[in-house]
């Protein structure tokens, strides 16, 4: 007999956890980095911005401590499927390595398996983990294509990245709209038609 249902216990409960020797010095960093600007750290609406910004930078920085090999064969399914495989418009929040700015956009990630299928999710994940690190969006894009190719071994991968930087729209040449666009294939997709069939379905809405 199942146990009575406890209708006043919490449902779910999901906890952040943030390393608090690596917290404390950040914290101590960014407050002398407010000094330096000019600001005083200890007024009210300052006093606790130094962890905020510390807890928020591991936060955004994350993926440096998460293996996305392991997230593709932590779903990995033996399938003869062999056609193309695309997970499109996958958001990505991201750093500039050279200004620490936020750049921001889509990904667009497509293979062709080649005896193994990974849970859809997990390329997203993995779009995630490359994403929460100090990056350029040219190497961002090619680090996803290799990891899905090297884990996977797909007949082919194509990933394309569709972003705004704030590095060029507040400071610098101040380009408010300007999008930045990265792609790299392998395999299949080296293929003229197979790559304008994988840009014809990114392109398209089909929803």
């Amino acid at each position: 007999m199942l146990p009575e249902l406890d209708k006043e216990a919490e449902f779910y409960h999901k906890e952040e956890f943030f390393n608090t020797k690596r917290t404390e010095q950040l914290s101590y960093h960014y407050k002398e980095i407010l000094k330096l600007l000019g600001e005083d750290p200890e007024r009210e609406g300052l006093v606790k911005t130094p962890l905020r910004v510390s807890k928020a930078m591991q936060f955004m920085t994350q993926g440096y401590h998460q293996n996305p090999e392991s997230i593709l064969r932590s779903a990995l399914f033996k399938e003869d499927y062999r056609q193309m495989v695309i997970v499109k418009d996958i958001e990505l929040y991201s750093l500039c390595e050279h200004h620490m700015l936020p750049f921001f956009g889509r990904a667009h990630v497509a293979y062709i398996p080649n005896g193994y299928v990974t849970g859809l999710s997990k390329i997203a994940r993995v779009v995630e983990t490359y994403s929460r690190r100090l990056q350029v969006q040219e190497r961002l894009t090619y680090e996803i294509k290799n990891c899905i190719q090297n884990t996977l071994h797909p007949l082919g991968v194509a990933v394309v990245i569709e972003a705004q930087h704030m590095c060029m729209s507040l400071r610098g040449v101040q380009k408010q709209n300007s999008v930045t666009t990265t792609s790299d294939f392998s395999g299949a997709f080296e293929k003229l038609a197979t790559r304008e069939e994988f840009i014809r379905l990114i392109s398209s809405r089909l929803h």
